[in-house]
């Protein structure tokens, strides 16, 4: 019988399906995953960016990595994504709901329909449709686990995170209400991260960092591979007794929340 703490890094014979999985966080838990022993499925918008990154995985884990364009913000896209595993692979084990979007406005006012349905679509209907059509397949098989990715902003939005936040927000609640209505086989939980430094932070100016230092009360950002244990850990049999969840992996961002 395995421990805990091998099952925590033991995922040979799985298939874990990461979506905006081709840079950032997702690339990181790619990575991770396939270096534990799973078969991993790349998803993001661009195709060429999860095929180069695919190769890499297989190249250096000898694991089975699968490339699939897919925005998740379109719901046939979501179908043709669990389609596509299914068929290549038969089975998923792992669903990690990691893509998102915030895009810039230049006032509350000035929000266009568009760009609120847009930023919705990605972060909050793409979650509740993935989760759907992985996670009853997971229910028929008895075995399966979600993560969803929020952030920070979820709890304490900016006001240039009000619609990005919502969504983040109603991400916490898909997470409680899918764990109740697939468990006790299927968990759902939650992944929320604070201030990253993956490509997108070269872009932030030197206040963001001395805002860090203030605020956070780890004084920084996080590296990308910090978030591996957190993921490890909720799509593990380690977690087994763990659902409806949201964990904080923000440095000390944000207090006094769940």
């Amino acid at each position: 019988m395995t421990t805990p703490e091998e099952r925590l890094t033991d995922f040979a014979g799985r298939v874990v399906v990461v979506t905006g999985g081709s840079r950032g966080l997702g690339r990181a838990m790619v990575e991770a995953f396939a270096r534990c022993g799973a078969d991993v499925v790349i998803a993001s918008r661009k195709l060429d960016a999860c095929e180069a990154l695919a190769a890499e995985v297989a190249a250096a884990t000898g694991r089975r990595a699968l490339p699939v364009a897919c925005h998740v913000g379109d719901w046939d896209q979501c179908d043709a994504l669990t389609e596509a595993v299914y068929d290549e692979f038969g089975r998923c084990d792992v669903l990690v709901n990691n893509a998102g979007s915030s895009p810039l406005y230049p006032s509350l006012a000035e929000v266009s329909e568009a760009l609120f349905d847009k930023t919705l679509a990605v972060n909050l209907r793409g979650t509740f449709r993935l989760s759907a059509t992985f996670g009853e397949r997971m229910v028929a098989a008895g075995t399966g686990s979600i993560i969803n990715v929020s952030s920070v902003s979820a709890s304490a939005p900016t006001p240039i995170e009000a619609i990005y936040g919502a969504a983040k927000a109603g991400v916490h609640s898909l997470t409680e209400s899918f764990a109740r209505a697939y468990g006790p086989t299927v968990r759902v939980n939650c992944l929320q991260p604070g201030p990253f430094l993956t490509d997108i932070s070269t872009h932030w100016p030197e206040s963001a960092h001395e805002v860090f230092r203030r605020n956070l009360a780890l004084q920084r950002a996080g590296e990308v591979d910090e978030i591996v244990g957190a993921a490890l850990y909720l799509a593990s049999d380690a977690s087994s007794f763990t659902t409806g969840s949201v964990i904080k992996v923000d440095g000390g961002a944000v207090y006094g929340t769940g």
